[in-house]
């Protein structure tokens, strides 16, 4: 937990005191609905908000200072003019997070990163690391200079563990993560095409993420996918020692002999170095094995034993929100809620996932648009609804006006259907009215279509309907 005067927060950022010197900083807050007491309330101007028309509530909640760019009423600590294009507020945070980091003695910081997957591996790795030691995974998907810095500023004494995710919008945003949170462990899960509109190319991304790697020293370990060509190709960028995880063979460690239960879940054989025991998770998608493939390999890198790291995988289950989330509902009718966001990659494997689930009657992708992948973009929307067609998902429902871009296919086989619906209550409609028992209906969309909104509006319906049969 945080423990600094408003002097030396002051001191540490460089900014300006204004106030009580001698007031004692024990959490940071940046929502002053959530604000408590002792916090120091960081007023950041962003897009929608400013926090300074805030702070009488941040006060009224318990803050006991504010951080600001601008001089209020109040105790505060003016943050200093930054050079950065982020709000000069979030650029002090780093500067805090980064002193906060530099005390910490004893604590391995695992980093992660990748295209896809790198929440669930971030809260995967959180619990197999929690059976070796006091370990900080926060939930949900702060991987960006905010949440980054409030990731480090959020944890508390006596830590063994803190699991940081790394998001990126383009060269060097990982690099600066990286400097506030020096992991000694970096996870790189895959690249694929999120971002590629601002990054550019494939190889750009790749480049983007491996900053991870090149961020490591030669006592530190880096864990790469070995079944993606351009992360294993990041072994030579880094002076770490490096462990691979995968289903491939050259892969350190190893998942085989993968079998999918009757609920959707898998088992399989988890190999290392020529050791073989029997390991399950009890989440749903094979793309989740690799996952729980990368927080095996970070145990076996803190010194867990393999029978401590299989009883941690039994026990997984999903912490954040909208990510393969499972919905059984009366008339054995399930949804599957993944709608936290979406790009090309991660959208095949949610449809390969659809269509491996055993004994359905029918298989729904609600699919909406993935955003930021540039000039490609048409054409990336286009191979996603070709495969769901060519794997055999029953129904392709696309939804909302930007949906169009996928171009709804004709197909040759009758038994499937494809529509372009053009809003939530049209698609509400439609699915509550066709959906039978025993269907299951998976909803993707990137995050600003805010598809978990669709989700639970087709899961009430569906609940009412079918709780009347």
């Amino acid at each position: 937990m945080l423990d600094l005067t408003l002097a030396q927060v002051a001191q540490i950022i460089d900014g300006t005191l204004i106030g009580k010197s001698n007031i004692r900083i024990t959490g940071i807050s940046t929502d002053s609905r959530t604000t408590k007491p002792g916090d120091l309330f960081c007023a950041i101007v962003g897009e929608r908000t400013d926090g300074h028309d805030h702070l009488s509530q941040a006060k009224e909640n318990g803050a006991v200072a504010f951080l600001t760019s601008r001089e209020v009423n109040g105790n505060q600590v003016i943050a200093p003019a930054s050079s950065s294009e982020l709000d000069c507020v979030i650029f002090a945070l780093g500067k805090l997070a980064t002193h906060i980091r530099n005390l910490m003695t004893n604590v391995e910081v695992i980093g992660v990163t990748g295209s896809s997957g790198k929440t669930s591996t971030k809260d995967m790795i959180g619990q197999v690391l929690s059976h070796a030691g006091p370990t900080h995974s926060p939930i949900g998907s702060p991987n960006n200079e905010l949440g980054l810095p409030l990731t480090v500023l959020d944890a508390p004494p006596g830590i063994r563990y803190l699991v940081a995710e790394m998001g990126m919008r383009g060269l060097n945003h990982i690099s600066l993560l990286c400097d506030i949170a020096r992991p000694t462990i970096g996870v790189v899960t895959n690249v694929g095409q999120a971002h590629i509109g601002e990054v550019g190319s494939i190889e750009g991304i790749a480049k983007a993420k491996s900053e991870l790697v090149q961020s490591l020293t030669d006592s530190d370990v880096a864990i790469l996918n070995a079944d993606d060509s351009r992360v294993l190709a990041m072994r030579n960028l880094t002076k770490a020692t490096v462990f691979t995880y995968g289903l491939s063979d050259q892969a350190d460690i190893q998942a085989q002999n993968l079998e999918l239960t009757s609920n959707g879940n898998y088992k399989f054989d988890l190999v290392y170095r020529g050791y073989r025991t029997s390991a399950s998770i009890p989440i749903l998608g094979e793309h989740n094995v690799m996952n729980a493939l990368a927080a095996a390999a970070v145990g076996i890198a803190v010194g867990m034993e393999l029978s401590q790291i299989v009883e941690a995988l039994a026990g997984l289950h999903q912490l954040s929100k909208w990510r393969m989330e499972v919905h059984n509902l009366p008339g054995d009718i399930t949804i599957i809620n993944d709608a936290y966001n979406a790009n090309p990659e991660s959208m095949a494997a949610a449809l390969d996932t659809l269509r491996k689930i055993p004994g359905r009657a029918r298989t729904w992708a609600v699919l909406g648009m993935m955003h930021e992948l540039g000039p490609q973009s048409a054409d990336l929307h286009h191979d996603v609804i070709a495969y769901g067609a060519r794997i055999g998902i029953s129904h392709l429902v696309v939804v909302g006006a930007n949906g169009q871009i996928y171009g709804v296919p004709k197909l040759a086989d009758p038994a499937q259907k494809a529509v372009w619906l053009p809003d939530f209550q049209a698609a509400t409609d439609y699915i509550c009215n066709e959906v039978n028992s025993g269907d299951v209906v998976l909803f993707k969309a990137s995050r600003s279509e805010q598809f978990e909104v669709l989700a639970s509006d087709v899961q009430a319906c569906l609940q009412k309907k079918w709780s009347q049969q």
